[in-house]
């Protein structure tokens, strides 16, 4: 019998085939640091690069990685840390970094190390609690106190371990489809690590790619969203896919190991809100749990004090991307809410670069 995510494929192949669908196999390759980090009106954006050397230290790297970022509006009261999810990088807040620095706030979005344009080391943890203290170095040396932090799927999960083990810094959580609050068993982990791996990244077909990008992560697809694709199929063929293919498999490692998170959601102390696409399609995963997210989310929404839940109706897991009007509205009203920052953030002076973006 076929299932309706098989079916699905199929579809797709047979769109490829026919020339439904555009493909990009036979495109030049496209390096990660060719990847057009602009707004949706074409707007390229000020990308910056910043050394970790605390947290080389901390992880006992021999090579001071370093991460790029971007910042709007530096003359913001408040600060937003977005945190974008697995496999991906900060485009994919391509529909919400502008739109919140006109709201006037100070906007920083980063690639998370083994990401995007960031350094992508092979002796990185990649673990959730590692992930957040690169983001807490990078706020920390930009000198915003009290960071909104912002945090897509395992970008969520991150930012929630921020906030579990340093609960006093964050101002607020926005928690977007967040990793974390689903319960992994050890024999599930253990499979997760054992069927994952780079050569499975490497050789994915074209028509797996789209299944992967359009099929799970979207209820609203458009054609405006192709460059997802595009951008997946031609870095394959670049030299640092291999190290890209690397860091997502360790965090796949480090997303399963979540019970630290489950078990120490009273920690938090910030305002949290939890928006997430009630058509999620891989929240709960799959494979292994089937349901629907919101039966995951509600367990973190019981579990943090005072938090928000809003489930936006026929939105998927990249609900920023897929529902981003609804998703502005819901965040920015909830950001309204907050109490006001007091100004007191003291800019600093970046560490100088040892590299080129």
């Amino acid at each position: 019998m076929t299932t309706p995510r098989a079916a699905s494929v199929l579809l797709l192949s047979a769109a490829l085939a026919s020339g439904c669908v555009r493909s990009y196999r036979a495109e030049p390759p496209l390096p990660f640091q060719e990847f057009p980090y602009t707004s949706p009106q074409g707007q390229a954006w000020p990308l910056k690069r910043m050394p970790l050397p605390k947290t080389a230290q901390a992880y006992g790297m021999a090579t001071v990685p370093e991460v790029a970022y971007v910042e709007l509006n530096p003359e913001g009261q408040r600060t937003l840390v977005f945190i974008h999810g697995l496999g991906s990088y900060l485009k994919f807040w391509r529909y919400q970094l502008d739109v919140f620095a006109a709201q006037g706030y100070r906007v920083i979005a980063m690639d998370l190390p083994g990401y995007g344009k960031s350094d992508k080391p092979g002796t990185f943890p990649y673990t959730m609690e590692a992930m957040a203290d690169a983001v807490r170095e990078l706020v920390q040396t930009l000198g915003v106190e009290r960071p909104v932090l912002v945090g897509h799927s395992m970008g969520g999960q991150t930012a929630l371990s921020y906030a579990i083990r340093y609960p006093e810094e964050p101002g607020a959580l926005v928690l977007t489809s967040p990793a974390g609050f689903e319960r992994f068993s050890w024999k599930e982990k253990a499979w997760l690590k054992r069927v994952f791996s780079t050569v499975l990244i490497k050789s994915s077909p074209e028509y797996a790619i789209w299944g992967s990008v359009r099929q799970s992560n979207f209820a609203r697809w458009r054609p405006e969203l192709e460059w997802l694709i595009e951008e997946r199929v031609r870095v394959v063929a670049t030299p640092d896919f291999d190290a890209y293919a690397y860091a997502n498999v360790q965090t796949v490692d480090g997303l399963a190991h979540d019970d630290f998170v489950r078990d120490s959601l009273g920690h938090i102390q910030a305002p949290t809100i939890i928006v997430f696409g009630e058509d999620d399609r891989l929240i709960p995963n799959p494979f292994m749990h089937g349901g629907r997210a919101r039966e995951i989310m509600e367990y973190g929404h019981a579990g943090i004090r005072g938090s928000q839940l809003v489930g936006l109706e026929r939105c998927g897991h990249s609900v920023q991307l897929d529902c981003p009007q609804e998703y502005n509205e819901a965040v920015s009203a909830f950001l309204k809410k907050l109490p006001a920052s007091d100004g007191g953030e003291q800019k600093q002076e970046v560490p100088p670069a040892t590299g080129t973006p």
